[in-house]
């Protein structure tokens, strides 16, 4: 074993961890090893969004400049002890299994085969056609400012709390805002997008300057899109606390409050792994209240 080779013990696994000096950010010169070190690190608080949703990886076995694919299927070559779960598919005849990850050695043994980036789908185990939360993804178009992405959040704030319904937003890691809304038992996913198409229609309709119902390309224009396709069965959205392969840094998916973002003091770019590393430690996990808040929509 070469010495930029380790085995790591994580629980009850033993993990081999490789070519850990591998430069996968050029232009920081952040390596795979700090990719894995941050995702050891963070495991005990990304762990519980992770464990019973499956998860799409963003494979970048060469770093961010090199060639990425989508992994959404579970490997053939995985251990054993790696969870997997059957989803039976309308377009194909056979069920597909579906990467679960509920460990750190889990996390750790895709992160090593070169997943940069973790994303879950909206719905978990054991049914996965019925969504426990509901997803605004707040998207700016080429001419638009996380200012605006950020004035578009508070607004939708504002809409939920008139309703009586909680969300919790963090970064997409990029440009952008998640903001979650807990649900009940009891929905499906198409009454959960016709409710978001709603309440952003309702937010277009008041702020047309500012927000706009996704039709078509989402990255154009000055104004900030809500697509309520993104609460759909097999959707997937970035993982509170993945890294993104964003440049010339990693950036994290990070939860953040309201008074965080009503402050203004909020830079995307300025959310690296050893800042969210900080943050937690500090903060403690301000989206915790995602796993266990259970709300009715209208």
């Amino acid at each position: 074993m070469n010495a930029s080779s380790e085995t790591w013990q994580l629980g009850n696994q033993s993990v081999e961890v490789t070519h850990l000096e591998k430069v996968y950010w050029p232009q920081s010169g952040f390596t795979k090893g700090d990719v894995l070190h941050y995702y050891r690190q963070i495991a005990p608080v990304a762990l519980p969004y992770l464990k019973v949703r499956p998860v799409t990886l963003r494979m970048h076995p060469q770093g961010v400049e090199g060639t990425s694919y989508y992994l959404r299927n579970f490997p053939e070559d995985a251990p054993d002890w790696l969870r997997q779960v059957q989803y039976q598919p309308k377009t194909v005849s056979h069920p597909v299994p579906l990467p679960l990850i509920g460990t750190a050695a889990g996390l750790l043994w895709f992160a090593n085969q070169g997943a940069i980036e973790f994303h879950l789908w909206g719905s978990h185990v054991p049914d996965l056609t019925q969504p426990d939360q509901a997803i605004f993804d707040l998207d700016p178009g080429d001419t638009a400012s996380f200012t605006d992405v950020r004035e578009a959040a508070l607004r939708l704030h504002d809409k939920l709390e008139q309703g009586g319904v909680r969300g919790y937003p963090k970064t997409s890691g990029g440009r952008g805002l998640h903001i979650y809304v807990r649900l009940a038992v009891g929905y499906t996913f198409e009454r959960v997008r016709s409710w978001v198409k709603a309440v952003g229609q309702q937010l277009a309709t008041t702020y047309p300057d500012l927000i706009a119902i996704a039709q078509g390309p989402t990255h154009l224009g000055g104004r900030v899109t809500i697509d309520p396709g993104q609460n759909s069965v097999g959707r997937n959205t970035a993982a509170p606390y993945t890294l993104r392969a964003s440049t010339p840094h990693p950036t994290v998916s990070t939860p953040l409050t309201w008074e965080e973002l009503d402050t203004g003091n909020i830079r995307p770019a300025d959310l690296t792994p050893q800042v969210v590393l900080d943050r937690v430690q500090r903060l403690g996990d301000s989206f915790a209240a995602v796993l266990n808040t259970d709300q009715h929509i209208s």
